[in-house]
């Protein structure tokens, strides 16, 4: 019966997910994108946070390890992506401060080029990959040392790790590779994958649909791990690590390995947030960004990741599009709207977000998920009832 039940829930998520990305498809091509520019840049930047916030619940909700890395760890991804999918012909324009690039090849190029169908689609799926596996990679090595700490400690040392690879990224010594403190541009974006016409005007729309498709897949994985023996042996250690060694859970295997694949989704998150901001540069990736993630876990519920799905689209769309008319001079009847002006928006955010976090403590899923709501309630006992009326 339970397991009727898992293949019932898992077939409707299925579902439910294919249903989305067919409405994003339709919203897509059938609305105004000059028009309704905020709600597809909001539709975008929530998919890519959508999958950083779920990385970072999986290592803080689930195994219990406080890390502030998460800004780190995306701009090391997005740093490899961009490196790696910047044409050859356009490096010299890019790198023009240091006479080039010192990579000489570009993924897409290596499979016909990022104007052409393989050369997009393969390019850009390795360099994700390889996005991740870079921001993996590093959390494995500064995981030996910095694993072996707990609590408070842990997010000091992760968050000192974000301020120390965003220094040594603009190093001017790795200009030839990282550009320096200048941004990397000219690289395939979400925007590259919308179908154009032989007069180059877009005939069909795909960039929002690739955001979420790959923030779906993503998570989808995440979700498979949670429900795993992996996944099992995390929230063991988040319950009590003294009880889950004694069950024989590797404590230290444990820890490095949701680090490490916490740290993987955030690079490819990292590869995702270059694409939707046409660029990467380090100074974009600072302590501020950690916070936000953090915050959209708390709001969503440590330790559910369609808390933290939902919750990253509400903070994006409520910071990025709905309260953006506080911060404009308003008239009404010839009277001036006291308060609007530049900035007001982020005093009514602060404010929103302190209701919510003072009403909700556990977040606004807590740690259910979405089809726990929809499941019925047991009914009590007829030995219970009888106890209770006695």
């Amino acid at each position: 019966m339970l397991q009727q039940k898992s293949k019932k829930g898992a077939f409707l998520a299925l579902v439910f997910v294919v249903a989305l990305l067919a409405l994003v498809v339709l919203l897509e091509n059938t609305l105004d994108p000059t028009k309704y520019i905020l709600l597809f840049t909001s539709l975008k930047k929530g998919a890519v946070y959508a999958l950083v916030a779920v990385s970072m619940n999986l290592l803080n909700g689930f195994t219990g390890l406080f890390s502030l890395g998460q800004a780190g760890f995306m701009l090391l991804g997005a740093y490899t992506y961009a490196i790696l999918t910047i044409p050859v012909e356009s490096r010299e324009s890019v790198y023009y401060l240091y006479g080039g690039s010192a990579v000489k090849f570009s993924l897409p190029d290596l499979f016909g080029g990022a104007d052409t169908v393989p050369g997009l689609v393969l390019g850009v799926l390795i360099a994700l990959i390889l996005a991740g596996c870079v921001a993996a990679v590093v959390a494995w090595l500064i995981g030996l040392p910095v694993l072996r700490l707990k609590s408070d400690y842990l997010a000091i040392a992760t968050l000192g790790f974000g301020e120390i690879i965003r220094a040594v990224f603009q190093w001017d010594k790795l200009g030839p590779v990282t550009n320096g403190a200048n941004a990397l541009k000219s690289f395939p974006t979400f925007s590259s994958f919308n179908i154009t016409g032989a007069d180059g005007q877009v005939v069909f729309r795909l960039s929002t649909f690739v955001a979420f498709l790959i923030a779906a897949v993503c998570i989808a994985v995440i979700v498979l791990l949670i429900n795993s023996s992996y996944g099992r042996a995390f929230k063991a250690i988040r319950e009590d690590e003294i009880a889950a060694e004694a069950m024989g859970v590797n404590l230290a295997k444990h820890k490095r390995l949701a680090f490490c694949i916490s740290s993987f989704f955030a690079g490819v998150g990292g590869g995702m947030f270059a694409m939707f901001a046409n660029q990467a540069q380090a100074k974009t990736f600072t302590t501020a960004m950690t916070y936000e993630i953090l915050l959209i876990v708390v709001i969503g519920g440590i330790g559910s990741v369609s808390g933290s799905t939902i919750a990253a689209f509400l903070y994006v769309a409520a910071s990025e599009w709905w309260l953006r008319f506080l911060d404009s001079e308003t008239w009404v009847f010839g009277v001036k709207v006291p308060f609007l002006r530049t900035g007001f928006r982020m005093v009514v955010f602060s404010i929103i977000i302190m209701i919510v976090v003072l009403f909700f403590r556990r977040g606004l899923m807590g740690s259910k998920e979405l089809p726990d709501l929809f499941r019925p309630r047991p009914k009590k006992s007829a030995r219970k009832a009888g106890e209770h009326n006695g």
